[in-house]
């Protein structure tokens, strides 16, 4: 009998490590997509300096890969994303897991697939998305700027906003707009990917936390928010070590490079 139990405590663990393994695997291709919106939207591409020159100055930024949108006059729309602020010496954190759900109701047919990056330009902003559940465009006393594909002069149109989201989208619907949208944070996803319960401000804030997956998108928001060449001192400086990346970044792919951890890593 002894034999069989053992034998039973083996599969259960096996099978158990396999569905963590599996979940964390889900998470880890969340931000690998993560990396290559922000590298695809705020790469060497045409019109995107004044994104980069937004993200320079952000507190946090919250990207989502992909944004469905569908509706016949009752509309809906469902995205995972992932949540990166910058500490006080410029390194960026492992990010947070959010989903985000939202409803509408209008003349409005089609079917939408966008890529968004919104980035938190203030304090109250970064609160307000981590103390609660976020509603878009509804927030009391937070300002919201949203900007198309073209966004030059960017930084101009986002003068004073607490929030700008930048949206690419394909299909019918005109425009990329998240007014009423629900950001609510997955602490299952969280879970999984850094192998305990935490909290979304433990995770960006304190940094008491960290997945060395998420390496390639933290130095994607070191290079994509470091000044042009020739500016003055960087809000985001370029991560230390010898890395395999050059000051450019190649759309479509997940770079690589020598970056050192949060302050506090403590898995």
């Amino acid at each position: 009998m002894r034999p069989i139990m053992l034998f039973s405590a083996l599969l259960l663990a096996l099978f158990g490590f396999s569905g963590s393994a599996r979940a964390q695997a889900e998470e880890q291709a969340l931000v690998d997509r993560a990396t290559l919106t922000l590298q695809e939207m705020m790469g060497p591409a045409d019109n995107t300096g004044d994104a980069r020159a937004l993200l320079r100055n952000a507190k946090a930024v919250l990207i989502c890969p992909r944004v469905f949108r569908a509706g016949f006059f009752i509309g809906g729309e469902f995205g995972e994303c992932v949540l990166s602020a910058r500490d006080g010496g410029g390194s960026w954190s492992s990010p947070a897991f959010y989903s985000l759900v939202g409803g509408s109701f209008g003349l409005q047919a089609g079917l939408q697939d966008a890529q968004v990056v919104s980035l938190i330009m203030t304090q109250k902003g970064l609160n307000a998305i981590l103390d609660s559940q976020f509603k878009f465009g509804a927030e009391a006393g937070l300002s919201f700027a949203t900007l198309g594909r073209s966004i030059q002069g960017a930084t101009t149109a986002a003068v004073g906003a607490d929030i700008v989201t930048i949206g690419r989208s394909r299909g019918l619907f005109a425009g990329i707009t998240l007014d009423g949208a629900l950001l609510s944070a997955n602490s299952s996803a969280m879970r999984a990917y850094f192998g305990r319960e935490v909290a979304p401000r433990s995770v960006v804030v304190a940094m008491e936390v960290h997945n060395p997956g998420s390496d390639p998108l933290r130095g994607a928001l070191m290079r994509l928010g470091a000044p042009a060449s020739g500016g003055g001192n960087s809000a985001a400086p370029a991560p230390s070590g010898g890395g395999t990346t050059s000051g450019s970044v190649a759309t479509g792919r997940v770079q690589t490079e020598n970056l050192a951890p949060p302050p506090a890593n403590r898995r």
